[in-house]
């Protein structure tokens, strides 16, 4: 199996922060390098990159022209975007298998984070109610 088998960039293989990544590493640029362009701090671009908070509309027109890539690319990995890791290279299966074990256990991990905030907000209810 080679790279171009692999929607790399994809939605079902790759997160909005994936793609962000992806696209700043091919700009040759460093996390610090991007925030001082955007004038942000570079704890917000590692949020972004590690999907825990996302840009608003304004930042994302930005960002996108920064990068070189289309603004639907960036959102859905549809569009313009920069070539995929290792384009002309083979690719183990065993690589891709482990790959595609990463995104669903990320997966699960924010579907539990979901679930977690959801008994808090039941516990502090009930025990607001029991006051």
């Amino acid at each position: 199996m080679t790279v171009s088998d692999v929607d790399w960039f994809s939605p079902e293989a790759a997160t909005f922060g994936d793609r962000l990544a992806g696209a700043r590493e091919a700009a040759g640029l460093t996390q610090k390098e991007l925030a001082a362009k955007l004038g942000v701090k570079p704890v917000v671009i590692t949020g972004w990159e590690d999907d825990i908070k996302e840009p608003r509309a304004n930042r994302l027109q930005i960002v996108a022209g920064i990068l070189g890539v289309s603004l639907s690319w960036l959102l859905t990995g549809e569009g313009d975007g920069p070539e995929a890791p290792g384009e002309d290279g083979p690719v183990a299966a065993d690589l891709l298998d482990l790959l595609a074990e990463i995104r669903g256990l990320r997966a699960q991990i924010t579907q539990s984070g979901e679930k977690l905030g959801q008994l808090e907000k039941r516990l502090r209810t009930a025990i607001k109610e029991q006051l």
